[in-house]
């Protein structure tokens, strides 16, 4: 069996990804900012060190003599208010890792990058060719492009062995992402929009996670695989979540004109008072009517990738959130 690194093995992704690996008999070493938080990944046989991406220096000792490294770690927010640690942590910190896998010779690589880096692709399904130029509707969208672009892909191409996963949408039990609050806004009966014509790749956390153990063991060094699910607009996702949960659909669905005005009214807003994450007008942006897509062909050929059908992946979701909200675990 394998020793790998992970980072992010805390986040929503990492956690899954570190679960997976250890079910299927391998070590896994985690780097994590506070020890004292990552208890889970004790009580499961993770080998914890201190650190952080952003710190080249405490990335040596956890990944001495490892067969190989998942890089997860990532800063994923959009409207916050505070976007500082946003390219230290996508670009800097990507910069470091990998540098250091090829300072210290680990085998193999896999970086988690993310369909953003396409922007919206206006109904339009890449696959790995394209290339977007910007700009970028997110901070986000904004740094894992240059991390992706300017960091990974030339170290790569320099001849690093390392294999880039693009994910769509993330979604499943733990995460802590706007789908998750939209999501628990319905259970509680207080979404009451979903913009119209915005549509994603939505993916079941587990099998993207298994996506990226499939990149690591059968992924050719050198390229790289979207991890998408299948394409459905928000109304189709919380039309399928509100009829499993027995719940009121949303009632409004404004379109992208609306949104954009929106996001220009906020603009000037914002510079006056707080305006809630989902007004900022970087949420507007993003939720008027784009379509994040990419083609999956290339990872179901070449890695048995596949993305169980939405309403599958919904079903298993709802049954840990309304047992979290029935805990008063959710968030109000």
């Amino acid at each position: 069996m394998a020793r790998y690194l992970v980072t992010g093995a805390t986040g929503f992704l990492g956690s899954e990804l570190t679960k997976q690996l250890i079910g299927r008999g391998h070590q896994v070493v985690a780097l994590v900012r506070s020890p004292a938080r990552a208890s889970v990944l004790r009580t499961l046989g993770v080998e914890l060190h201190e650190g952080d991406i952003t710190d080249r220096e405490s990335l040596r000792a956890p990944m001495t003599g490892v067969d190989g490294l998942f890089h997860c770690a990532a800063w994923y927010k959009v409207g916050a208010a505070d976007s500082a640690r946003a390219e230290p942590t996508n670009v800097g910190g990507t910069r470091n890792v990998l540098e250091a896998m090829r300072e210290l010779g680990v085998p193999k690589g896999v970086y988690t990058s993310t369909v953003a880096v396409f922007s919206d692709t206006r109904g339009a399904v890449p696959d790995e060719r394209y290339r977007y130029e910007g700009p970028h509707l997110s901070e986000y969208d904004r740094t894992k492009w240059l991390a992706h672009y300017q960091v990974a892909l030339p170290m790569m191409s320099a001849g690093l062995p390392l294999v880039i996963v693009v994910p769509g949408a993330i979604y499943g039990p733990g995460d802590t992402s706007a789908l998750h609050t939209a999501m628990v806004d319905l259970l509680r009966k207080r979404l009451y929009f979903t913009p119209r014509r915005t549509a994603f790749c939505w993916a079941y956390v587990e099998d993207t996670a298994r996506g990226h153990i499939r990149a690591m063991e059968h992924g050719r060094p050198g390229e790289t695989y979207i991890l998408a699910g299948p394409r459905h607009t928000f109304e189709e996702a919380f039309d399928v979540i509100a009829t499993l949960a027995h719940v009121r659909r949303p009632l409004l669905h404004p379109g992208p004109r609306l949104l954009r005005a929106t996001a220009w009214l906020m603009q000037g807003l914002q510079r006056i008072v707080d305006v809630p994450p989902v007004l900022t007008p970087e949420a507007l942006r993003v939720m008027a009517g784009v379509t994040y897509f990419g083609s999956s062909q290339k990872a179901e050929r070449e890695l048995e990738f596949s993305a169980r059908p939405l309403v599958e992946g919904m079903e298993q979701t709802l049954e840990y959130e309304i047992r979290e909200l029935q805990r008063g675990k959710a968030p109000t």
